[in-house]
């Protein structure tokens, strides 16, 4: 007869497998779930349609730059423009937006202009010039912060059209933001999984050496990450100043950080290759839900900052552990 050991080692070992494995396919919906479960207990506004419509218009912008950041990490790159680039984009926007002078599309389509200049700038360097997309991310944190200061004045940019403020409120009782983060998500959702440049994008993440002894060409699917990435920065400034009614050059400082961090508690991973836009607004959601709580339980935004670091550092741990 076998021994104990022999026996029952097996059988713990398929058990922590079969955890592990559920851990690592439910585990943000489970915390989600568990979250919202207390922050209900805690505070009885927490599920009213009011609030819930608060949280998913709050997580819009979040959301935004979150699906476009995760097509740099999935070709295992990182962009850390993003939050000025936002008011970039809105600063510019705000300034063709004054009321008589264009139509509402002007404004927009500048804003996400400036904003996928930015990206492709970015990405022309990365791939071009071979520089790490840290270093050149940075870079661009400042540069756009800098041109969205020298375009407003370094003041606000206000008395924007009625139009495209329009495009910060609500329709049929929705957030019109919301509305637009739902296309957009299912658009890029669709597009990773069902076209040959989505295919490339995880093939680059996941090896590039590989990826380009098969025919990818990885400098152009590159180029194509951080140019949508801006462009959806670009989008989110547009929409940002909207909902502030003015262009605000020192707006989005630290959203950059709030992306990263929603994409890879989402499941993508920092090293490329693993992800998807399911997670990634599993990500956004479950930030927004906790912010929210912890705005309703009145606690003081100094701690929401040391719990929004805990987080940041708790989702790359995990992702290295992942990785191992």
């Amino acid at each position: 007869m076998p021994c104990p050991s022999e026996s029952t080692t097996p059988r713990r070992s398929d058990a922590s497998l079969s955890a592990r494995h559920i851990l690592q396919q439910f585990g943000i919906v489970i915390a989600l779930v568990a979250i919202g479960a207390m922050l209900a207990a805690a505070t009885p506004t927490f599920l009213t349609a009011a609030n819930l419509i608060n949280v998913t218009r709050q997580i819009s912008l979040n959301g935004l730059l979150a699906v476009g950041v995760t097509f740099v990490l999935l070709t295992g790159g990182v962009d850390l423009s993003l939050g000025s680039v936002v008011a970039l984009a809105g600063v510019v926007a705000a300034i063709f937006a004054h009321p008589g002078e264009h139509m509402v599309v002007v404004p927009i389509f500048l804003g996400i202009l400036a904003g996928t200049a930015c990206g492709a700038t970015n990405g022309l360097v990365v791939t071009r010039g071979g520089v790490a997309s840290f270093i050149v991310t940075l870079g661009m944190m400042s540069a756009a912060r800098g041109l969205a200061l020298i375009a407003s004045g370094g003041r606000p940019v206000s008395n924007m059209s009625p139009q495209l403020i329009r495009l910060g409120g609500d329709i049929f009782g929705l957030p019109i933001p919301v509305l637009i983060l739902a296309v957009v998500s299912l658009s890029a959702w669709l597009f990773l999984i069902n076209t040959r440049l989505g295919r490339y994008v995880y093939a680059v993440g996941g090896n590039e050496n590989a990826a380009r002894a098969a025919g990818i060409s990885v400098t152009k699917v590159k180029m194509f990450a951080y140019t949508l990435c801006g462009a959806m920065a670009g989008l989110a400034g547009v929409v940002l100043a909207a909902r502030i009614t003015t262009g605000q050059p020192n707006a989005g400082i630290g959203y950059e950080l709030d992306a990263i961090a929603a994409v890879v508690i989402g499941g993508t991973s920092l090293s490329g290759g693993v992800g998807g836009i399911g997670g990634t607004l599993l990500g956004a959601l479950l930030m927004g839900v906790i912010n929210n709580g912890l705005d309703l339980l009145n606690v003081s935004s100094y701690y929401q900052q040391v719990v929004k670091g805990v987080i940041i550092v708790g989702a790359v741990w995990l992702d290295r552990r992942h990785n191992e």
